[in-house]
């Protein structure tokens, strides 16, 4: 797949292209451009960005790196088969439990929410950061729904970090999850008091809960392009309209001339 002249391939994480090292130079770089492009493309192309992880399991599938990469590159393709095997792979190289959620939510994806509420369970989660056991968290209370458990969803997201007004990089979305998770079993007050802490939190825009908090208040947008192209339309046909208007006038003055001419014939 053709690689853009702006990427170097040094644009990689130190970890990852210290990783690369054990391979030959050429070799290195050319597996260091394709991850450059999955880590481009993964949120706005998937389907590219899979095409390029491919290349890379192609090039170095001994790498712990790119396995990690053609994981999440074929789980943004909701390939949860594919996904779980390559980090298997990597977490085997590698023998981190960083990717212990997303491994465990592949499973909600292949639709064995019972085995993703086992891996919440195991021991590994108490290997990862704080960010990981949240992240845990948070798959597992979607297990929870899928099973149309919602009451122990909410009761699992429940947290010290979920009560804290700290702001940390997962606030929001476990805010978000929260609040989703009461308005599905019907508690739409208190889904509205979390929806409005999760906009609080959200200064990236990484959730959609602004949108959510003016629909139950019953809110509408109206999109401005939508809007121009409306009165442009309307324009254009006040055009329309006064053109065949002239049209007719023509017309009818031509009919007139016409008439006195042959009366004076």
């Amino acid at each position: 797949m053709p690689i853009p002249e702006d990427v170097t391939g040094e644009e990689i994480d130190k970890d990852v292209r210290q990783e690369l090292q054990s391979l030959p130079k050429g070799l290195a770089e050319d597996v260091a451009k394709n991850l450059v492009m999955v880590a481009r493309l993964i949120d706005e192309d998937p389907e590219g960005a899979y095409g390029y992880s491919k290349v890379a399991l192609r090039l170095a599938s001994r790498v712990a790196a790119v396995r990690e990469a053609g994981g999440f590159a074929a789980y943004a393709n909701q390939k949860y088969a594919e996904a779980l095997a390559e980090f298997r792979a990597a977490r085997r190289m590698s023998g981190s439990a960083e990717l212990w959620p997303v491994m465990a939510d592949c499973e909600r994806g292949l639709g064995r929410p019972e085995k993703t509420l086992d891996m919440a369970g195991a021991p590994e989660v108490q290997k990862l950061d704080k960010a990981g056991q949240v992240e845990m968290r948070l798959v597992a209370a979607g297990a929870r729904r899928d099973m149309g458990q919602l009451d122990a969803a909410i009761v699992t997201l429940q947290s010290p970090e979920l009560a804290s007004n700290s702001l940390q990089p997962w606030t929001a979305r476990l805010r978000y999850a929260y609040a989703d998770a009461l308005l599905a079993a019907g508690r739409k007050d208190e889904a509205r008091e979390w929806f409005a802490k999760a906009v609080e939190a959200d200064k990236d825009g990484s959730t959609d809960a602004s949108d959510r908090l003016a629909e139950l208040d019953g809110v509408e947008f109206v999109d401005a392009f939508e809007e121009s192209d409306e009165a442009d339309g309307a324009e254009a046909e006040v055009e329309a309209e006064a053109e065949v208007e002239a049209e007719v006038e023509v017309e009818a003055e031509v009919e007139v001339e016409a008439e006195v001419e042959d009366d004076k014939d």
